[in-house]
C-alpha cells in the first residue's frame, strides 16, 4: 500500500506540472500529516514527477512552432509574440517561477519555443520545484513558525 501512495504521487505531481488542471500540493500535504511515508521520500518523489511534467512541456515547445500555421493552433500569434517578449525580457531565471499555478507550466512550455539548453532548463526548474515542496512540508510540519 506504501507504494501506491508514492505512485499515486508521482502521477498527481506529473499532471499537475503538465497543462492538465491537476493538483498535487493536497495530496502531499495528506501524505505528511499522516505520518506513514518517510518525508525525503515524499518530497522526491513529488519534485520527480512535477519536473518531469514540466519537462513534457518544454519538448512540447520545442516542436510547437511549426503547427503555427494550423487552423487548429490554441494559441494566436499575438500571444505568441508576447510570451517570446516577456521571456527574452526576463530570460531563464523566469524559470523560478515555474512552481507558481497559472503561469508556470505555460511558462516552462516557451521556454521549450525559445529553446532553452536542457541542463539549465532542469537545473532551474528542480531548484524551483523542489523549493516549493520543501517550503509547503516545512509549513505543514510547523517549521515555519
Amino acid at each position: 500500500m506504501i507504494g501506491a501512495a508514492y505512485f499515486g504521487l508521482f502521477f498527481a505531481a506529473f499532471g499537475a506540472a503538465t497543462l492538465l488542471p491537476l493538483q498535487s500540493e493536497a495530496l502531499l500535504v495528506g501524505l505528511i500529516v499522516s505520518d506513514r511515508y518517510w518525508l525525503w521520500g515524499l518530497l522526491t518523489v513529488a519534485t520527480l514527477g512535477n519536473v518531469l511534467g514540466s519537462l513534457v512541456n518544454w519538448w512540447l515547445g520545442c516542436r510547437l512552432e511549426r503547427f503555427q500555421d494550423r487552423r487548429w493552433f490554441p494559441v494566436s500569434p499575438a500571444h505568441m509574440a508576447k510570451a517570446r517578449k516577456h521571456y527574452e525580457r526576463y530570460g531563464h531565471w523566469s524559470l523560478l517561477l515555474s512552481w507558481l499555478p497559472i503561469i508556470g507550466d505555460p511558462l516552462t512550455l516557451i521556454a521549450g519555443v525559445m529553446r532553452e539548453p536542457l541542463g539549465r532548463f532542469l537545473f532551474i526548474v528542480t531548484l524551483a520545484k523542489s523549493a516549493r515542496y520543501g517550503v509547503l512540508a516545512m509549513l505543514t510540519l510547523g517549521w515555519l513558525g
